[in-house]
């Protein structure tokens, strides 16, 4: 037994030597990087992280500012829908406003004709015109009335439409500089 366990010891010895040896070797033979390559090789490293962290947060914000160019986009188009109604009506207001006024003249023209005549059939034809008249001094300032108001708002829509354009653009100026950075990489 004692022969079997000192050939054990032996067996280990040897084996022992064997891997010092073997590891003394291949430590020899494998080159220890320089001083330079580990800080130039950490660089590197930094740098390819934070190549990685830009790219990976430049979808979402792709993804946001198609979203609000989009958004924008559907703004305007509602707004220019709204501008032609406001333009259609505005029209009508001005036919509106000019036939009353036209109306008007002809009443007047009328009043100014009966006025002289003293049968009964001209001071009754001058007690309608006189009404007519009121009535359409009546309309036109009501036609009036629409006719500044639908100028107003179409003046505020224009300058709505305006206001949502230059917020178009500058979204639409943020994708550009965006995909240009996008581009140098």
């Amino acid at each position: 037994m004692k022969n079997i366990n000192l050939g054990r010891g032996v067996v280990i010895a040897v084996l022992a030597v064997t891997g010092a040896v073997w590891t003394g070797r291949v430590a020899a033979q494998s080159p220890q990087p320089g001083p330079d390559v580990l800080p130039a090789l950490l660089e590197e490293v930094r740098g390819l992280r934070a190549a990685m962290e830009q790219m990976a947060s430049a979808g979402p914000r792709i993804q946001l500012f198609t979203s609000r160019l989009q958004l924008q986009e559907t703004r305007i188009s509602n707004m220019v829908r709204r501008l032609d109604t406001v333009r259609d009506n505005l029209a009508n207001a001005q036919k509106d406003y000019a036939r009353t006024q036209g109306q008007q003249q002809q009443f007047e023209a009328a009043l100014a004709e009966h006025r002289n005549s003293n049968t009964p059939e001209a001071r009754e034809e001058l007690k309608q015109a006189e009404f007519m008249i009121g009535e359409m001094k009546r309309e036109a300032v009501m036609a009036k009335s629409t006719l500044e108001r639908m100028t107003a708002e179409e003046a505020q829509l224009m300058q709505d439409i305006n206001v949502e354009q230059a917020r178009w653009t500058d979204i639409n100026g943020r994708l550009d500089e965006l995909e240009r950075a996008l581009a140098k990489r």
